[in-house]
């Protein structure tokens, strides 16, 4: 790629407003292919898969040489439908990655860290479910991941959601009834409040708009927070998965879902994918693993390393960060199953982490609980009135719509109208979107610089007599991870180590011990051992030996009369965590040494 002038930002025309909106499918797929035709040298278009509706699960890859496998990052976003900001966020990191291969600057990432981001593979997956985010920015209807609904079980009473007016909006219904959960705000005409003791009425009962499908015209059942529809995404991956009876949304199988199928089929060929991100919405919060057991049972030293991502997060963002197990159960003891972060961590040795992009509670004033989780649901009919005067003062009042009298086919009277908590509840408004960009960068990009780095250094070739030479090769880890990558990774079977294979050109070389055409050098450590180790110590400031390096000295033999280049070499490590690194070295001519 040509050099670029400091001064402008070849990024800057391409961007079609992700920072600013969130993108429908067409939108986000031209954006793709955008920045692909501007940097074809270092970037890759991939579908991974198609979904139900025949849209693209699209993968851009970002690198040098984006073809050849080396430590990678991967970041992924909007895999429940509503979920619209993590689209954006991903956006936003691939566009700070091109820019900083432009060699230009990005707000909050140094020298060092562009430098590593630089050497890295990033792999970028905005939209994991784009047949659901479809479906929400058209119409407003609630679906946790995918409109799909294929079960052949179907016989008893459901919710089929519809835009029964006609007004091109899938909300809720209203209907008055005395044993009804919800009054409405004495404040604020149409704003629904959780009953409590002390109202006096009128009650009502809020569904979905839509109708009931097997109904009986009696007895009314109730709505699925999965909407009409059967899956859940994020229960649906191997780790820990089960069958429905025992987790909601699981589906039948592992990866019976397209989108959740492309993800594995992606992933279990790039071993050397070491750092996940995947963003969901809403909360303000990063959950670390473990997801099924408690922190005493995880690895410490892998729990160190996490320590760093909690003091980037709480530096640029103010999110904490906390145990999938530990803080984020819905119900206490009860695991959640088949979760992509824990199949990246477990059965990927990646340093996963789910980002619930939007700190909404806090700026409603509403404090955190511990467990983190219980925040979504200790809510009171004051926070309610906070969250309609915020709505009205930061959001242009898009939260709550007015109710409208509606004559339902099957319940007769009843308003629709309600929520529409696209923007505002589920995600940020526009205007917030580009710095909640900037700091998600700030981090991600940060977490990106642990991979490790493998370089090879040779030293001179020394003439040993005749046609006979030694060269000293020097490996190093420059750096943060190991080569295997999370400590806790190295179990893992596709955790080789490295291996150092020198390859002669031709007939012009030749190694003089066959024996050391392929070396194994085991694994190199990295520099970084996590915050809080217990290695620096007041009283013990010291450090590790260099166990982040190995030296090896092939001897050589030119062949009689291999002159003028042609006694070529090629010194190769290779591991499935590391990918290839390469360097190609020349024999001197006879007297040369």
């Amino acid at each position: 790629m040509s050099a670029v002038d400091p001064h402008q930002d070849p990024l800057a025309p391409l961007a079609l407003g992700f920072r600013t909106a969130y993108l429908d499918h067409e939108t986000l797929t031209r954006q793709l292919e955008g920045w692909h035709a501007a940097f074809p040298e270092i970037t890759r278009l991939v579908s991974m898969g198609r979904t139900h509706e025949g849209r693209d699960v699209w993968c851009l890859i970002i690198g040098r040489d984006p073809d050849a496998a080396r430590p990678a990052a991967w970041v992924d976003g909007n895999m429940h439908a509503p979920e619209l900001a993590g689209s954006s966020v991903c956006l936003a990191i691939a566009e700070d990655v091109l820019r900083l291969h432009a060699g230009l600057a990005v707000p909050d990432v140094p020298p060092a860290v562009a430098d590593a981001v630089r050497a890295a593979l990033i792999y970028v997956v905005p939209r994991i479910s784009p047949d659901g985010a479809e479906t929400v920015l058209a119409t407003g209807r609630f679906v946790r991941s995918t409109p799909v609904e294929d079960r052949h079980e179907r016989g008893a009473p459901w919710w089929r959601a519809l835009d029964l007016n006609g007004d091109g909006f899938i909300g809720r219904m209203r209907v008055p009834h005395p044993d009804g959960e919800l009054v409405e705000s004495t404040e604020r005409p149409g704003l629904m409040l959780p009953r409590e003791i002390e109202h006096a009425g009128p009650f009502y009962k809020v569904y979905p708009e839509g109708v009931i499908e097997n109904f009986d015209g009696r007895g009314i059942p109730n709505p699925s927070f999965l909407s009409d529809n059967r899956y859940d995404l994020n229960r649906t991956f191997p780790w820990t998965w089960a069958p429905e009876h025992i987790q909601l949304g699981a589906g039948d199988y592992p990866g019976a879902m397209p989108e959740t199928r492309a993800v594995l089929e992606f992933t279990r060929t790039r071993a050397h994918i070491h750092v996940w991100m995947d963003y969901h919405c809403f909360g303000g919060v990063y959950i670390r693993p473990l997801g099924d057991q408690p922190d005493t049972r995880m690895n410490q030293a892998d729990l160190g390393i996490y320590r760093e991502l909690e003091a980037w997060a709480q530096r640029f963002t103010g999110y904490p960060t906390v145990s999938g197990f530990e803080d984020f159960l819905y119900q206490p003891d009860t695991p959640l199953r088949g979760d992509m972060s824990d199949y990246a961590y477990h059965q990927r040795g990646a340093m996963s982490v789910v980002c619930e992009l939007w700190d909404l509670f806090t700026r409603l004033g509403i404090p955190p609980t511990k467990p983190f989780a219980k925040v979504y649901e200790q809510l009171t009919p004051e926070h309610h009135e906070r969250l309609a005067a915020w709505d009205a003062a930061h959001n242009g009042g898009r939260i709550f719509r007015p109710w409208v009298p509606f004559e339902h086919p099957q319940l007769g009277p009843v308003e629709l109208g309600g929520y529409d908590t696209r923007v505002g509840v589920w995600n940020p408004p526009e205007d917030q979107l580009d710095g909640l960009c900037r700091a998600q960068t700030a981090v991600f990009l940060r977490m990106a610089a642990l991979l490790p780095r493998v370089v090879i250094e040779p030293g001179p070739v020394v003439a040993l007599g005749g046609d006979v030479f030694q060269v000293d090769v020097r490996v190093r880890n420059a750096g943060y991870l190991a080569t295997y990558g999370l400590p806790s990774a190295k179990a893992l079977p596709f955790s080789e180590p490295l291996r150092l294979t020198v390859v002669p050109g031709g007939g012009d070389v030749t190694l003089v011990s066959p024996a050391e055409a392929v070396l194994e050098l085991g694994h190199l450590e990295g520099w970084g051992r996590g915050r809080h180790s217990g290695d620096f110590g007041f009283a013990a400031l010291e450090t590790h030996g260099t166990d982040g390096e190995r030296t090896v000295r092939p001897v050589l033999r030119r062949a009689p009369g291999a002159t003028g280049g042609r006694a070529r070499l090629t010194v190769a490590v290779t591991s499935p965590r590391t990918g290839r690194t390469e360097v190609e070295l020349t024999l001197p001519e006879a007297g040369g040494a």
